[in-house]
């Protein structure tokens, strides 16, 4: 079972046919929609702002979503991949995005729609991601515009494995 905490008498709330993984951490102000699903060792902490997750949103292994006090929050949109060891902090994500393994997102970056973040990049604080782009480096800049076909073949493909791979455990 997830480590689910309430903070501040606040509790997480979730969707309907979502998946935690046992070592997962969700705590405070958290409201995620339905078919998301939080991996192993992944810790979602809304302790100090707000999180909040739309729908078809997976949250990979390792990954990180945290928030700065009283200047920050998260909003995460629909058919998001976070990838494993992200860091996502204080920053708000459009429909449609694939943040890769081990990117970081700073406070009050936007990245939006239809869009990648490249493995290992670094959005300083305030970047703004242009929709239907890919970034990527450190720091990270836009490097060319995304094609539908790359849409469609990784951001929607890694989206509807992961709510095949969380029927597995559900089982």
């Amino acid at each position: 079972m997830a480590l689910i905490k309430s903070v501040n008498g606040i509790e997480p709330l979730f969707g309907n046919d979502c998946y935690l993984a046992e070592n997962s951490t969700v705590v405070g102000d958290v409201v995620m929609g339905n078919n998301c699903s939080i991996w192993f060792n992944t810790v979602v902490r809304g302790d100090v702002n707000s999180i909040r997750i739309g729908n078809k949103v997976n949250i990979q292994d390792g990954a990180v979503i945290h928030c700065t006090y009283q200047k920050t929050k998260v909003v995460i949109g629909d058919n998001v991949s976070i990838g494993h060891n992200a860091i996502v902090h204080g920053c708000t994500i459009y429909d449609n995005v694939l943040i890769g393994m081990g990117a970081i997102v700073m406070d009050d970056c936007i990245i939006g729609s239809n869009s990648i973040i490249a493995a290992g990049a670094v959005l300083l604080e305030k970047t703004v991601v242009e929709p239907g782009s890919i970034y990527a480096g450190v720091p990270a800049k836009k490097v060319k515009d995304i094609s539908q076909e790359l849409v469609q073949g990784e951001i929607n493909r890694i989206a509807n494995n992961y709510i095949m791979y969380s029927g597995w455990f559900k089982e």
